[in-house]
């Protein structure tokens, strides 16, 4: 079985976010950029499944300009086997990351694709979702626990014949957890409770270097990847200021009414 992972280069969760003096976006120049967290969670999981000899194969891709290979490089050394980088200058938003995917999934024919729920620079939560239904195939979203069907550790029997046709994903929603049973290929996104990803050593880092890593552009997957959505202005969150502390209820409401014109 082969799986797809899709890796995003972000901002480093670590680094203070800064606004541009003009109002165009976050300032990136000079900050450590990282890969996204979640996607790093999907990308350990693929690689369990290989270390457990139900994948085959685990191929890392990342949309944008040549510094993701930076990311894919941390891809290739964390354990998967090879990169594919689409080459863009573009804007991608989550629409069009969605079309690329589904592009890249109908060269390589995964069994199953594995991203992060959400990137952490946009919080958009939604590339999975569309890359699901602009391949017609289920997903499992915000996975906190994966089974593939006949590993030994699935409680249902099997459906159909073959193994691995079916595989469980429990999902975290808010009123606990929900167990889906998907047919594959399918569409998965982890949470951050499915699992905790390794640290690469330096023979894995060293090893990484040799790995193939393939470069397309966009363009020669003829999709459309123009922007839908276009940003007007990004601006720091106001700063917050003390409260105040007040004698009574009937105070409270009055605070509420005239100043906070809640009610």
């Amino acid at each position: 079985m082969k799986i797809l992972v899709a890796v995003k280069r972000v901002v480093d969760y670590n680094v203070r976010i800064r606004v541009r003096a003009d109002g165009s976006g976050v300032e990136t120049s000079g900050v450590k950029m990282s890969m996204n967290p979640f996607d790093e969670i999907a990308l350990e999981e693929a690689v369990r499944l290989k270390e457990k000899g139900i994948a085959t194969e685990v191929v890392v891709v990342s949309i944008g300009a040549d510094v993701v290979q930076e990311v894919l490089r941390t891809g290739l050394a964390l354990g998967a086997d090879r990169a594919i980088h689409v080459a863009t200058e573009s804007e991608i938003q989550p629409l069009a990351a969605a079309k690329i995917l589904s592009a890249i999934v109908a060269r390589e024919q995964p069994k199953l694709i594995f991203l992060g729920k959400q990137a952490i620079d946009d919080d958009c939560n939604q590339t999975g979702q569309m890359l699901a239904g602009l391949l017609g195939v289920g997903q499992g979203t915000f996975a906190s626990k994966l089974v593939i069907e006949n590993d030994g550790a699935n409680p249902l029997p099997p459906v159909g014949a073959g193994e691995g046709n079916y595989i469980l994903v429990t999902r975290e929603v808010d009123g606990g957890h929900v167990t889906v049973r998907l047919p594959l290929p399918a569409v998965v996104t982890s949470d951050l409770r499915l699992n905790e990803p390794r640290y690469p050593n330096l023979p894995s880092i060293m090893k990484a270097k040799s790995k193939p890593l393939a470069k397309i552009s966009a363009e020669e997957l003829g999709v459309d990847i123009t922007p839908r959505i276009r940003t007007l202005k990004v601006e720091e969150p106001k700063k917050r200021v003390g409260g105040i502390k007040v004698d009574s209820v009937a105070a409270l409401v009055e605070k509420l009414r005239s100043e906070a014109k809640v009610i």
